[in-house]
């Protein structure tokens, strides 16, 4: 077992800037192997659970905005969509920033949407109390009207 080894179960902070360091060095040999896949895997799938999650709530907010505003302003006269209008920015915004920083994330993306859109599905369901049968089976949206900052859907 090696020294950088047991630092990696010591302190991760001085593991993570000797293995920096070796990189930098080219000293290859020396490096922890093991705890470096798996951090280097642990790195993709934490993006990959972010940008899922943020088209989560993108989608989700999407099919309320379809398919409950009309309902919601028919009965409350004052109710503009503005927080989920606040909402949807905002994870577009972060989806594009995580996009930028890893843009082989794209690549992934109609997997993610999948997976999103069934969380998002359920979301919409239990937020605005409408049965399952008034939401698409499949997600209606495609992966550029999502990214797509002036893209609303038309309200039903």
């Amino acid at each position: 077992m090696s020294d950088l080894y047991e630092l990696y179960q010591k302190n991760y902070t001085a593991w993570a800037e000797k293995t920096a360091e070796l990189l930098k060095a080219g000293q290859f040999s020396e490096l922890d192997i093991e705890h470096l896949l798996e951090e280097l895997a642990s790195m993709g799938a934490s993006e990959y659970n972010e940008l899922e999650s943020r088209l989560t709530i993108l989608i989700a907010h999407l099919l309320k905005w379809q398919f409950q505003y009309q309902q919601l302003s028919t009965r409350w006269q004052e109710f503009k969509g503005d927080s989920w209008r606040s909402t949807i920015i905002e994870q577009r915004t972060r989806i594009a920033k995580r996009l930028r920083k890893s843009p082989g994330l794209k690549t992934n993306l109609p997997e993610i949407l999948s997976e999103a859109y069934e969380d998002a599905l359920e979301l919409a369901i239990k937020e605005t109390r409408l049965s399952a049968a008034t939401f698409p089976s499949e997600c209606p949206y495609t992966v550029e009207q999502l990214l797509n900052d002036d893209f609303y859907p038309q309200q039903n």
